[in-house]
Parts: C-alpha cells; sequence; structure tokens
C-alpha cells in the first residue's frame, strides 16, 4: 500500500473488513445522481481523491471517491451514479439505514505538492465529484496558491450535480468556473459542447500550472491534449482512472494497468506515467 492508505487505515481494523456506518443524509443530485453521508464510529483522515469501498448488504462491493471535505473526515460523503445493481441498491437507502465501509484507500491528488500554482480542475459527468474535495481544500487554503479555474462538462442541465455549490463557486472572487452541456433546449443560457473549448477563456500560466482531470477516459485523453497544447507538461498534468477494483490493496489483481494497480499506485497518476499504456486496448 501507498503511505496515504497506510497512514489512514493504520488505526482501522483490517482493511478488508467492513464496518458497519449509518447513513446521516441522502440528497438526490439528478436522475441518476445521489450523494449521502456517512458517520463512521471510528474516524480515519483522508486526501483529496481517496476512496472507500461500499458494501450493500446481499448485493456487493464497490470502489467509491470520497466527495466530502477531508478537513471534515467524521463526515464522510460519497456521490454516485445508479449504473449497476451495487449502486442501485445503495440509491435505495435512507437516513438511519447502515452499509459496509473499508478505507480510505489509494493516493490522491497532489494538492499540497503544488502550492504557489495556478490550478485548473476539469471534470464530466460524476467526475466533479472526485474533484470536488479538491475546490474545498483550495477554499479553504486559497492564500497558498495562484489562479484556480475549474470546468465541468455534463450531457444536459437536468445532469448537473452540486448545482447550488456551482453557483456559489461562481460568485467565489478569483474563482474562474466554466459549465457546459452537450445538449440543452433554449431555456439554457450557458455554453453548449465539450469542455475543452472553454480552456481558452481561463487565465493560467502553462509553466506554473497543475491540472486534475476527472471523467470518462476519452474525456480525459482530450483534455490532456488540449492541455498539452497549451503548454503545460504532462508530468503536471494527473488523471483519476476507474477499472475493477476488488480488494482496494493490490492483492486481487483486477485493476492491475501494465505494471500498476488502480486502487493502490492510483486511482490518481500523472499523465506522463499512463499515456502509452492507454493506447493499447482491452489493458
Amino acid at each position: 500500500m501507498m503511505p496515504q492508505t497506510l497512514k489512514a487505515c493504520a488505526t482501522l481494523p483490517h482493511p478488508m473488513a467492513p464496518i458497519m456506518t449509518p447513513v446521516t443524509r441522502f440528497i438526490r443530485e439528478s436522475e441518476e445522481v445521489f450523494t449521502f453521508d456517512l458517520a463512521p464510529e471510528q474516524v480515519a483522515p483522508f486526501m483529496p481523491g481517496q476512496f472507500n469501498m461500499l458494501y450493500a448488504f446481499g448485493v456487493g462491493e464497490i470502489p467509491i471517491s470520497i466527495s466530502g471535505d477531508s478537513h471534515a473526515p467524521e463526515r464522510l460523503t460519497h456521490t454516485i451514479r445508479a449504473v449497476g445493481p451495487v449502486s442501485a441498491a445503495l440509491g435505495k437507502l435512507k437516513a438511519g439505514d447502515r452499509v459496509g465501509l473499508r478505507g480510505p484507500f489509494g493516493v490522491g491528488w497532489p494538492i499540497q505538492e503544488y502550492k504557489g500554482f495556478d490550478v485548473l480542475l476539469i471534470a464530466g459527468g460524476i467526475g466533479l465529484a472526485p474533484l470536488r474535495p479538491v475546490i474545498y481544500w483550495l477554499l479553504r487554503h486559497r492564500a497558498a496558491y495562484g489562479r484556480v479555474g475549474v470546468l465541468y462538462g455534463a450531457r444536459t442541465p437536468d445532469d448537473l450535480i452540486f448545482r447550488a455549490e456551482l453557483e456559489e463557486w461562481r460568485r467565489t472572487p478569483d474563482f474562474q468556473l466554466g459549465v457546459a452541456v452537450e445538449r440543452a433546449g433554449p431555456e439554457w443560457t450557458g455554453d453548449v459542447g465539450y469542455v475543452t473549448p472553454l480552456l481558452s477563456k481561463l487565465r493560467f500560466d502553462p509553466a506554473d500550472t497543475v491540472a486534475m482531470i476527472c471523467g470518462p477516459e476519452v474525456m480525459f485523453r482530450a483534455t490532456a491534449l488540449a492541455l498539452e497544447d497549451a503548454g503545460i507538461a504532462d508530468s503536471r498534468i494527473f488523471v483519476s482512472m476507474e477499472r475493477n477494483m476488488k480488494c482496494a490493496i493490490g492483492h486481487c489483481g483486477h485493476c492491475q494497468f501494465g505494471p500498476h494497480f488502480i486502487c493502490k499506485d492510483g486511482p490518481v497518476h500523472p499523465y506522463d506515467r499512463v499515456r502509452n499504456l492507454l493506447s493499447y486496448r482491452e489493458l
């Protein structure tokens, strides 16, 4: 396991043993996406970008990135899109129900390593959830960083998540926010299309910028190329990857990606580490 995981799990039971944890709040973000808070009895610190394994009784277990504030680990927030049996079962929970919880696991966003840099965050769909802890971090430590830009793309206006917070961030001084949807009716007054063209509207110094991307693989590959064209080195572009994670500690091999295990060497990777591996089909 990497240091972030070791530090977080040092005071917890065996990392393969779920802890029964109550749901304290449930929010419907969109037709497919929901957010709930958990109140673990044993609090483990986490870094933005790390994930937990959530177990739905009688159905199974899935990895879900933490979408809450790392400065408040006593309230674990997860934002989930219902796409399979486990996530669908989790979507039927209500306050007072319990889930199995393991974690936190993995390597998160390297936000502390880039103090003084401009920061760009680019999210597609549910990918805004793993980046939201970075936004919380930046807002809390605003003076430690340069310019901040956030780009967020979704299929339609109805698919946008964290809408109230999007408006708060839009009103935040020295915080650049661009939102685009792929399809919209006449009532939508924002941008229509992909998020990458919005890069031209952001102010940043390519030589002193770190970029973090989370979204579908086709999206983050296109975005990484656009960032490189803008002058940002691929070693300062970070992506959060998804694979079939099962154990979360690098033992089962389900999430092996070349020489790496997504669960313990990621899910966040520098783009220069994985870009060549992404060219191989079914890797």
